[in-house]
């Protein structure tokens, strides 16, 4: 008999007739899997699975991952007491028995375990294979795309790297490039025996072919900068050690390239990527993989002192093709090279005659603080310095000593008496430059900004907007850019890539691609129209009804809105009523209590009586469904309101704009309706070929989707944790409903650190728990069928972190389906998603209306698994959206593990059919709903953090993922690392929130 808790602590939930062990991905379920007896009140004191099998009980915690042994299929070694399940074998890997995840001891009755503090990363593990690609998809219409791919035809060169020491040792690249660049330019012709090195700026130098020698040292002289100045230029010197290090074998590059080797050779890559960077990296301004400057494109001001650059993104990638090296068009925010006192005026958007607040100071020192200025007070003498801060006095306040008696001098004096200059703005303060111990002062207005500085903080709403408009472009003018720079580089011509027998093609790479149809959607039979096939990926709700309508007997409406009168509210929620009534819901006219307007500042309150009031009218049932109308800039309001009702009433919620009330145009409305609709429980539509049960490896057996994404806090955030979401699907057939989960974790932890937990409790024993489990029993309860097998789409990962996430989190799902019952292992299959890459599609023709849509792009539903794909894993673009503005991006699949034997067709027809079932909208979306979901849910946990005044300023401005103005806050939200480096955790979601999708 096996025993599935309740919410993965203690508590059992006992079922009948259980067959636990899928013994093949395809079998049959039984009509029914069993039944509740009850909830159980036993616990788990050593017999369930674990206990005493390595589980790492009180050992803290540490983590080692899997290890991994080759594997022509064959399962696990046979008797192995310590392997806590058994289940299907992947394709390439022996998994034998895992080391303890992080383990969680609690020393007080707590039901929730203490976070763990750290996790070591898996074991590295060479062996791991990922899935082959099972051949190429057929399914669909063919045809031929352009893809931002330039074929790199593979040197015949000896490639030899060389290790480089700089003494003395500097932490800045470009000083490092200028010693390197002043060596090559003196020794190239003689102690480099004339060849043209390649340098990374750090530690490496690669030539094409040996140097005559495998160790020398050379003394290097380097004039510091011309400041203008008559005094004549400083002269530093360096040591520079050259020594031999190792041969980078292209062979195997090839080798890897042909299929016929399974590890990329990655020091061969990254020879030639440093290679084709080397001239780009001389002439801009290089900032990650991507080059910038203010002539490749019109500078554009993007407000707040900042302009945006044009630029270009540059990758070398090995592909089906061989060698290809991947543009596309790029920009960012640098500063504006203007005056202080104008970058000042344009960030307080005022004067600066009243002086400066304490707000004011803030902000300032956080735009200014680490960027570079040159001084104007001088004539030409242009001294550059480094911004560490601002000074607590004005200028005409600030006095300094001047000689080692202590004699002290004010800053205005000094000016007038060394140079010459009266303080125009003396009640303004001063730039705190240099170093904390040895601080100078310079007046703002003597200081101009250098040009070329990135800007790398967090955009404020009108700046990403601005540089969004800035960076859309059509398809067809993309294109045309990409090939206007690949001509511009010229690299034909570029004496590195001469030098060590580059060629690069200067053509667009045709690349066969297929579309594939779009799937027809099941609507109620009461609408005049019983299903849908969406034209170009998109459709509307005329003539149609949800295919399950929600219920909503009690809700009530909040207006937060001084400009929103309450007959205009009521006219709104009138409207919106007979919006969801029309669309199918089962929706009560009439709100339980009459409209409410409350001011933004009485929110906590406001919800909190208006509950109460509710639960008194309806005898303890309580609200379906909270309206609350915002202002268009509401601050925190928002996320205030949200976190409230979710964590703390466990009342779901739909906020409305202003501007949208006055609207109250139909298609809005619609929208909105929708989203109420799976709020309250319900499901808009599904597949037709869910419900008639013909979606391969889903219809066959119980089949759960999962999702999983990690959103980290923004650059300059540098204590808030990550938030991790993990949403499944909690119906089948027709899997289309996801129950959602969120927790926070250490700040840019990328591995999701609860999927599974193990702790002890002093009264219950060892317990296990985490969201995959917490998932797992949800499906169970709602479906009464437990899952045999498992679709994990994992958003957000990049390629270096692949092995990584895949050791830890598989082990994760393995573990938690153990802890339900020891021979309880579904096969799994585990997808990685990825939308910020820069691989773009073209059509061949952009005039043929046949390939293109109204934007331009590419049609939805295209498909691409050849050429500019992995030379031999299981990956593909797809492009399941119609394009609305700019250039589509296509979402990259890439499997990372696969029991269940997906074809290439079933998994990329499964997953772009998927795209059709988006709650939130009637268009098919760029990337699988789960992992937009749990995108979503990450976002929506951001507001649960606890507000905490920030010193550097932060600014929560910005747009949320439904458009909507978050307005301005002086407060940042965080989760601050709590002493010991234990994450505070979130407040708990209610349990009836968990169970719809309260963050659409």
């Amino acid at each position: 008999m096996s025993k599935w808790p309740m919410r993965g602590h203690c508590r059992y939930l006992r079922f009948k007739t259980f067959s636990m062990t899928p013994k093949t991905p395809n079998q049959q379920p039984p009509a029914r899997q069993g039944r509740y007896e009850g909830e159980g009140s036993s616990r788990e004191r050593g017999t369930g699975p674990g206990r005493g099998r390595g589980r790492g009980r009180g050992q803290g915690p540490q983590y080692t991952g899997p290890s991994i042994s080759p594997s022509s299929g064959a399962g696990p070694s046979s008797g192995s007491q310590a392997d806590p399940y058994r289940g299907q074998p992947g394709p390439h890997l022996q998994i034998q028995p895992l080391p303890p995840p992080p383990v969680r001891v609690s020393t007080v009755q707590d039901p929730e375990p203490p976070s763990p503090q750290a996790v070591a990363p898996p074991v590295s593990s060479k062996a791991l294979r990922f899935p082959l690609r099972p051949g190429k998809g057929k399914l669909g219409q063919r045809c031929i795309v352009k893809a931002n791919h330039f074929f790199v035809e593979l040197p015949d060169k000896d490639l030899h790297q060389y290790d480089v020491a700089i003494t003395p040792e500097v932490t800045s690249r470009g000083v490092n490039r200028a010693v390197m660049e002043q060596l090559v330019k003196l020794y190239r012709e003689t102690a480099l025996g004339h060849r043209l090195p390649a340098y990374d700026g750090r530690k490496s130098l690669y030539t094409a072919g040996p140097l005559p020698f495998s160790s020398k040292e050379f003394q290097i002289s380097l004039l510091e900068e011309d400041d203008g100045s008559s005094t004549q230029r400083r002269e530093r010197s360096f040591k520079v050690v050259i020594k031999f290090a190792a041969r980078a074998d292209l062979h195997h590059l090839g080798q890897f390239l042909a299929g016929r080797q399974a590890d990329a050779p990655q020091e061969a890559l990254q020879v030639l990527d440093i290679v084709l960077r080397e001239l780009p990296t001389h002439r801009y301004s290089p900032v990650g993989r991507s080059f910038y400057s203010p002539n490749l494109g019109t500078r554009q001001s993007l407000g707040d002192g900042l302009e945006s650059w044009r630029g270009f993104y540059q990758s070398i990638r090995p592909t089906q093709m061989g060698l290809s090296l991947n543009i596309d068009m790029s920009s960012t925010a640098f500063i504006e090279p203007k005056t202080v006192m104008e970058f000042i005026r344009d960030l307080l958007n005022r004067d600066l005659s009243r002086g400066l607040s304490d707000a004011d100071r803030i902000k300032i020192k956080r735009a200014l603080r680490g960027v570079k200025v040159e001084v104007t007070h001088r004539g030409s003498m242009r001294r550059k310095y480094r911004v560490s801060g601002l000074t607590n006095q004005a200028t005409n306040e600030l006095v300094f000593p001047v000689d080692e008696k202590g004699t002290m001098k004010s800053v205005t004096d000094y000016f007038r008496e060394t140079y010459g200059y009266i303080i125009r703005h003396p009640f303004l303060p001063c730039l705190q430059v240099g170093n904390q111990q040895r601080p100078n002062y310079l007046p703002m207005e003597v200081c101009k900004i250098v040009e070329g500085q990135r800007y790398s903080k967090r955009l404020n709403e009108r700046q990403i907007t601005a540089l969004l408009k800035v960076t859309c472009q059509r398809p067809y003018e993309r294109e045309k850019d990409i090939l206007q720079t690949v001509n511009h580089n010229a690299y034909h011509q570029d004496p590195y890539a001469q030098e060590f027998g580059i060629r690069i093609s200067a053509q667009l790479a045709q690349v066969e691609a297929r579309i594939l149809p779009a799937p027809r959607l099941k609507y109620h039979d009461t609408g005049r129209e019983k299903e849908c096939l969406p034209q170009v990926g998109q459709w509307n709700m005329m003539n149609k009804k949800m295919v399950n309508g929600g219920v909503v007997n009690h809700w009530a409406c909040l207006n937060f809105s001084r400009s929103v009168q309450e007959n205009v509210a009521a006219a709104f929620c009138s409207e919106l009523a007979l919006m969801c009534q029309t669309s199918g819901m089962a929706f009560q006219r009439e709100p339980i209590v009459p409209v409410q307007s409350v001011r933004p500042e009485h929110s906590e309150r406001a919800l909190s009586h208006l509950c109460e009031e509710v639960k008194k009218r309806t005898k303890d049932k309580g609200l379906d469904l909270l309206v609350a109308i915002l202002p268009d800039v509401n601050g925190s309001l928002y996320g205030d309101l949200k976190k409230h009702c979710e964590t703390v009433l466990g009342v779901v919620s739909q906020c409305c704009l202003t501007k949208h009330v006055y609207k109250m145009s139909k298609q809005y409305l619609a929208n909105v309706a929708l989203k109420i609709n799976v709020k309250v429980g319900g499901r808009n539509t599904v597949l037709v070929d869910a419900l008639t049960r013909r979606i391969p490896l889903v219809s066959d057996i119980p089949t759960i989707i999962f999702g999983a994404d990690v959103t980290h806090p923004h650059p300059g955030e540098d204590s808030s944790p990550s938030i991790a979401a993990v949403v499944a699907s909690q119906d089948w057939p027709e899997v289309t409903k996801y129950a959602g989960l969120v927790c926070a974790q250490a700040h840019r932890q990328e591995l999701i650190q609860d999927l599974y937990k193990s702790w002890v409790d002093p009264q219950r024993g060892h317990c296990t728990g985490g969201m995959i489990k917490e998932l797992l029993i949800s499906f169970r309860k709602a479906t009464g069928q437990k899952p045999l097998r498992i679709i994990f789409y994992r958003d957000g990962v990049s390629e270096g972190q692949f092995y990584q996430v895949l050791l830890y989190e598989l082990d994760a799902i393995r573990k938690a389906c153990a802890s339900l019952e020891p021979d309880y292992q579904p096969p799994v299959t585990f997808v990685v998603v990825q939308k910020r890459h820069h691989t773009r599609l073209f059509a061949s023709n952009h005039n043929d209306n046949r390939t293109v849509d109204r934007s331009g792009n590419i049609l939805p539903g295209t498909v691409v698994d050849s050429k500019i794909c992995h030379p031999t894993e299981f990956d593909f673009y797809l492009c399941s959206h119609a394009g609305i503005q700019g250039t589509s991006r296509p979402a990259h699949y890439h499997v990372l593990w696969d029991e269940n034997k997906f074809s290439a067709d079933s998994l990329q027809s499964l997953t772009n059919n998927l795209c059709y079932t988006y709650a939130r909208c009637t268009r098919s979306v760029s990337i699988v709903p789960p992992a937009y979901y749990a995108h979503l849910a990450a976002f929506r946990a951001r507001f649960y953090m606890e507000p905490e005044a920030s010193d550097s300023g932060s600014l929560t401005s910005g747009l949320g993922p439904a458009g909507r103005s978050a307005g301005t806050s002086m407060s940042t939200r965080t989760n601050r690392v709590a002493v010991g480096g234990a994450v505070r955790p979130l407040p708990a979601l209610k349990e009836n929130v968990k169970k719809v999708m309260f963050y659409c």
